[in-house]
């Protein structure tokens, strides 16, 4: 079915409320740890709590139950429910899990294949008038789908992240009747049939197997994806890398008989394909009572003595107000959240700090800036960090920055990467630009994403509404597949983007510094609504040196408001008008 024509497409346009470089090997059986020794006045292990509802086979009114979650959060979107709906191994018929705001749906098989639905997990837009571009914070992982119609439909935007998924069926990635969409992300899945992503915006997908891939509009990154269409940026715009050059799959919870468990996928290099498709997955097992299960209302101490004694933490669903930083010290530690648990720093603090050590794997929470200014929300090892970490490296997956919307919040700097050799896997950092406590200064975030560390990768990064730079690139030899930015919609003049004689803070910078740095599949788009005169210099800077290499990039601006002067540096030509065609530059230098 051919998508509908694009206009003014991004999601603040159609309704909603808008509003320096100086900166800072793989075996194939499944293994288990020895059981900790966890304290007795703070056990590893407990139950899941209220808010992880676990069903089996021959559970009653599971229909019931998920009309009942679906109705409290389908438009909650800046609520406080957080939900985690598991599936345990076996069949279900008859279902249909509509998926609302903070709302993780799971299987707990090792193989997605041992759980299935004959049914669908819907994710759709009837909320918001048929408009999916706000339909953020939601999950489905690790289980296979046989959809009712033959087409699963999951029209989503960012933070809504689809690991680990085989659909015997299609896949439909926009809202009913094809209304706008802007998303997403696929990692680890096997689509039987074809994907239509119609009047998706952007996409980015890991490491599946498709059975085909409808269309294309802005800007569609595949890499070690079997079955993606062939590299043909910019018409149509795909681009395609045949492998990833470095990832590791998210933990998740299963059951392993009664006893739940978390997997530990192993690093692979230049990944194509499911992890899943052969056989028992490849990693480690490590049982529930190596972990603290923790509930709302437990405090930073009470987290870190967790973690001081040895013990990983499971996140269950719920907000969690911390007055000091999570400090993770202890190389191989998993900080793993389910149903979207939520992170606020108090009083300025930094929600989560990682020692430079290898293997820590954070995965699954949001972060919510406080009232009170943090300098950081995420530091991903400390100042100076150094040490090799290639062999084991830190991943931070489906872990995800919001400033504002929930009510003021406000950091310098949301996530900074010193640590070597880290793999961002999706991310979407975010200064609000609707809901409660946004404004210029209201909310007032400068930078989204500060790397300083060398060799770090990034594989889906959405970075958006930055006060100065989305994207502050420092370290030698990084490289980026698939970003995608707005500039600040609220900026009040030019003069409140000047970066010295450059008009406009670039979407993504890497410092002048650098010699080695490669990225595939970027695009930037700028509303300037509150003052639609203001000018980009350009989208993307970096320095001009045959080690620093971009492939496909690409700046829209959206009815007109704000233009880009250049693609990247002097390079590309200007976007004009209100047309929202992209102006494109296939290589640089």
């Amino acid at each position: 079915m051919p998508h509908l024509p694009i206009r003014v497409s991004r999601r603040r346009v159609l309704g909603a409320a808008a509003v320096t470089a100086a900166l800072p090997v793989l075996g194939s059986t499944v293994a288990s740890a020895a059981p900790a020794q966890p304290r007795a006045d703070l056990p590893g292990g407990g139950d899941l709590g209220p808010n992880v509802i676990v069903f089996d086979p021959s559970t009653p009114g599971i229909q019931a139950k998920l009309d009942e979650i679906f109705k409290q959060q389908e438009s909650a979107q800046f609520g406080t429910g957080r939900y985690a709906l598991l599936f345990k191994p076996g069949a279900y018929s008859g279902l249909n899990a509509q998926l609302g705001f903070y709302t993780s749906i799971a299987g707990l098989g090792l193989s997605p294949d041992d759980t299935t639905i004959n049914g669908d997990v819907t994710v759709d837009a009837g909320w918001f008038n048929g408009n999916a571009t706000q339909n953020f914070w939601r999950s489905a992982e690790n289980l296979a789908l046989v959809p009712v119609s033959g087409t699963n439909r999951w029209a989503v935007a960012q933070a809504a992240p689809f690991r680990r998924m085989h659909v015997r069926g299609g896949l439909n990635l926009a809202p009913d009747g094809y209304g706008w969409a802007s998303g997403g992300y696929i990692a680890d899945s096997r689509i039987d049939g074809s994907v239509g992503p119609y009047s998706q915006q952007q996409w980015y997908t890991r490491d599946s197997s498709v059975g085909g891939w409808a269309n294309a509009v802005w800007n569609m990154v595949f890499s070690g994806v079997e079955g993606a269409p062939g590299q043909t940026f910019p018409n149509p715009p795909y681009t395609t890398l045949d492998t990833t050059p470095v990832s590791r799959e998210k933990p998740f919870l299963y059951l392993d008989g009664a006893d739940y468990k978390v997997f530990l996928p192993e690093k692979r290099t230049n990944a194509r394909g499911t992890t899943w498709g052969s056989g028992t997955p490849r990693g480690t097992s490590v049982p529930l009572t190596q972990f603290y299960v923790a509930k709302p209302g437990d405090s930073a101490a009470t987290l870190n003595a967790a973690l001081t004694q040895g013990l990983h933490l499971l996140l269950t669903p719920g907000i969690y107000h911390l007055d000091a930083p999570i400090q993770v010290n202890r190389a191989g530690t998993v900080v793993l959240g389910l149903g979207y648990a939520t992170l606020v720093p108090d009083g300025g603090a930094t929600a989560v700090k990682v020692a430079d050590v290898d293997g820590v794997r954070l995965a699954g929470f949001l972060i919510d800036a406080g009232t009170t200014n943090s300098a950081t929300l995420l530091e991903v090892g400390p100042q100076g960090a150094s040490a090799d970490h290639a062999g084991d490296p830190i991943t931070v997956q489906d872990v995800f920055v919001r400033i504002g919307g929930a009510g003021a919040g406000k950091a310098t700097t949301s996530m900074v990467i010193n640590a070597r050799h880290t793999i961002v896997d999706h991310t979407w950092v975010w200064r609000a630009d609707h809901g409660e406590g946004v404004g210029w200064d209201t909310n007032r975030a400068d930078y989204g994403v500060v790397v300083n560390g060398d060799d770090v990768l990034a594989t889906g990064l959405f970075v958006e509404h930055f006060n100065k730079y989305d994207v502050q690139w420092n370290g030698q030899g990084g490289r980026t597949i698939f970003f995608q930015n707005e500039k600040a919609y609220d900026a009040p003049n030019q003069a409140a983007v000047q970066d010295g004689s450059v008009k406009g803070f670039a979407a993504y910078k890497v410092a002048d510094s650098v010699t080695s740095h490669e990225g595939w599949g970027l695009g930037s788009y700028c509303f300037y609504n509150t003052d639609p005169t203001i000018r980009q210099d350009h989208g993307f800077a970096a320095p001009n040196n045959a080690g620093v290499k971009f492939h496909d990039l690409l700046v829209v601006s959206l009815g007109g408001k704000g233009q880009y002067e250049h693609v990247i540096n002097d390079i590309g030509a200007a976007t004009s008008g209100d047309t929202t065609v992209p102006s494109t530059v296939v290589s640089y230098p």
